[in-house]
């Protein structure tokens, strides 16, 4: 890479920080630091939901897959895209009407104490080994750009991101993903598909060199297809980072929209990622890692400062990715944990500054473990594999089904959860049955509990009232 390329990026970073900076000084209150004031409009709004679900996973897999299979490599961030899109269709009227800060709470508020705090240790333990596996990726990109030490580019890279996520909170978070959306948006189908295409002799010649089952979308597989069905589409509509993004929009229709709209936008970028991968198995063909697609492409075929912008372009899809993570953990324990816990009335400024300070241990944290940690997908597996298989039912619950008991919720949760961890141990981390028979055992226990529960058994009601 050529001093311009890396002046180019290390502006980025430069600018990352003093948006953090900058973001600081629009925080009042506890709600302009967990969720931007509730007040974005739609310029902010769909850039923020769409970046923070399209991360180096997203980017990388994709055009992995479309190196592999073609065009049916959509799938991975089109099951992403579809999961946002079904929350904006079916959760976002419901979820306009909710002051709260997190998915723990509206299952606290519903189904009691005990909900909470299990909801709340599994999805802050969720969104840990997420934001883990960005920071590695972030790792990686530092390592191979500057050519340090992998622990000492785990270590820059990861106090970048935390820095301004400590500091500017979700308005930090916010303005960082904007930038970064364009970036991303920007780099990968502005420059590099329309250079990728020339180079691959146009859109005739790329349809001409590639084999026909590349034009298929079904290539991968019909099990690969709802393999990401079962992996993505639930995930999307209950993970905590996706729902406090939800939060900050200033209305209903903002939030409706927007969200569809984000939605829509990273089924287009998973289009894209196929198409590149599409494009690289032509112009840098016979990889022995298919994961490689998209920097060898970028190194065969872009210019002195585009190469740069696509570095840029896609340490964007990582960090934010990994700010918004770091927030959400952070979010659940301050104020499903310690705050919910006290008895101590704190003023705002108290309340932002143990924020800030459970941030910046949450991003340490993050940061240590992708130090140590040989095999965060495993932990990754196991946390997503609870949420998907225990979660998902009782949120839906929640929200559209009023008779069901804080106890029969409980019951479901814990049983479903002992259900996915006996598949996974059974058949493996990868076992996509412990999901299937999660959702299953949830839904089983909860309807034949509320079914048999007596008529007068009490209901949570405190957000009932509001949804």
């Amino acid at each position: 890479m050529t001093s311009l390329d890396l002046i180019i990026v290390l502006f980025y970073f430069a600018m990352l920080i003093g948006v953090g900076v900058y973001s600081s000084k629009k925080i009042g209150n506890e709600s302009d630091y967990l969720v931007a004031g509730r007040r974005l409009g739609y310029g902010l709004y769909v850039p923020a939901m769409t970046a923070v679900v399209l991360g180096g996973a997203s980017t990388f897999g994709s055009t992995k897959l479309g190196y592999q299979y073609g065009i049916s490599g959509l799938w991975l961030v089109g099951m992403i895209g579809l999961g946002i899109l079904g929350m904006g269709i079916f959760f976002t009227k419901k979820l306009s009407k909710l002051s709260i800060f997190s998915v723990s709470e509206l299952l606290g508020n519903r189904f009691g104490n005990s909900s909470r705090y299990i909801s709340g240790l599994v999805m802050a333990v969720y969104d840990i080994m997420v934001a883990v596996t960005a920071v590695v990726a972030i790792g990686v990109m530092f390592s191979a750009l500057f050519g340090w030490s992998s622990a000492t580019a785990i270590l820059v890279g990861g106090l970048i991101v935390v820095f301004y996520t400590m500091l500017g909170g979700m308005w930090a978070v916010t303005l960082t993903d904007v930038i970064q959306f364009w970036i991303m948006f920007i780099g990968l189908i502005g420059i590099l598909i329309p250079v990728g295409i020339y180079h691959a002799g146009g859109t005739s010649g790329l349809v001409n060199q590639v084999s026909p089952e590349f034009l298929s979308l079904t290539n991968i597989g019909g099990k690969a297809i709802f393999a990401y069905f079962l992996l993505f589409f639930f995930g999307m509509m209950i993970g905590q980072d996706i729902w406090q993004r939800a939060f900050t929009a200033k209305d209903e229709k903002i939030l409706r929209k927007g969200t569809i709209y984000a939605g829509v936008l990273c089924i287009i970028y998973g289009i894209a990622g196929a198409v590149i991968g599409m494009v690289a198995s032509v112009v840098v063909p016979g990889l022995a890692d298919p994961q490689q697609a998209l920097p060898q492409l970028v190194i065969k075929i872009l210019p002195t400062g585009l190469i740069g912008i696509l570095v840029a372009a896609v340490s964007s899809a990582v960090m934010s990715t990994a700010s918004g993570t770091i927030m959400a953990s952070s979010t659940i324990i301050v104020n499903d944990f310690i705050l919910f816990k006290s008895t101590k009335n704190r003023t705002e400024k108290e309340k932002i500054k143990l924020t800030r300070i459970v941030t910046l241990i949450v991003g340490c944290i993050a940061i240590l473990i992708s130090l140590v940690l040989q095999d965060i997908i495993v932990a990754l597996d196991v946390a997503y594999a609870i949420l998907s298989g225990s979660i998902f039912i009782p949120v839906i619950a929640a929200l559209f089904w009023k008779r069901v008991s804080a106890k029969v919720a409980l019951s479901s949760m814990v049983i479903s959860a002992i259900v996915v961890i006996a598949d996974l141990i059974i058949e493996g981390v990868s076992s996509l049955n412990a999901i299937i028979w999660g959702v299953v055992a949830c839904a089983i226990v909860m309807g034949i509990g509320t079914l048999v529960q007596n008529k007068n058994t009490p209901v949570v009601e405190e957000v009932n009232k509001n949804i």
